[in-house]
C-alpha cells in the first residue's frame, strides 16, 4: 500500500471538548440512526479528523460502547474514504444504531459524509396542516 493511499483512508480523533464544540458551528446532517454535524477547517492539507458522541440517554454503557464500536468500524471501512481533507465530522449516534443492519448503517453514512441530498417530497405528500 503506497503512503499517498494510506494518507487517504487514515482519519484522524477528535478528543478534546473544544474541538468537538466547534464542529457543532459547522453544518448539521441529519438522518434517521445518526446526526452528523461537518465543519470545514480551511486546512486542506491536514487529514480529515472524527469524533463519535453518544449519550447516557440512549442505553447503558454497553449499549452505548457498542453504538459507539459500530459507528467507528463503519467509518474505518467505507465512510472513511468519502471524508474530505481539512474537515471535522461528530457523529451522534441515536438508539437505531443498535438495530440496523451493518451494511445499512454504513451505506448510510458514506451517504451523509458524501453530503448526497435525498429527493424531497412534492407538495401534495407533505403535511396538510394549514
Amino acid at each position: 500500500m503506497t503512503t499517498e493511499k494510506k494518507m487517504k483512508s487514515t482519519v484522524g480523533r477528535l478528543k478534546s471538548r473544544p474541538q468537538f464544540l466547534a464542529v457543532r458551528k459547522g453544518e448539521s446532517r441529519r438522518g434517521r440512526t445518526f446526526l452528523l454535524e461537518v465543519l470545514d477547517r480551511q486546512e486542506p492539507d491536514t487529514p480529515p479528523r472524527a469524533g463519535f458522541t453518544v449519550t447516557k440517554k440512549h442505553g447503558n454503557a454497553v449499549e452505548r460502547n457498542r453504538m459507539r464500536r459500530r459507528l467507528k468500524e463503519a467509518v474505518r471501512q467505507s465512510a472513511g474514504f468519502a471524508m474530505k481533507a481539512g474537515h471535522d465530522y461528530v457523529i451522534v449516534a441515536r438508539r437505531e444504531v443498535l438495530t440496523v443492519p451493518f451494511a445499512e448503517l454504513a451505506a448510510q453514512l458514506a451517504e451523509r459524509i458524501e453530503g448526497r441530498s435525498r429527493p424531497r417530497r412534492s407538495e401534495e405528500t407533505r403535511s396538510r396542516k394549514a
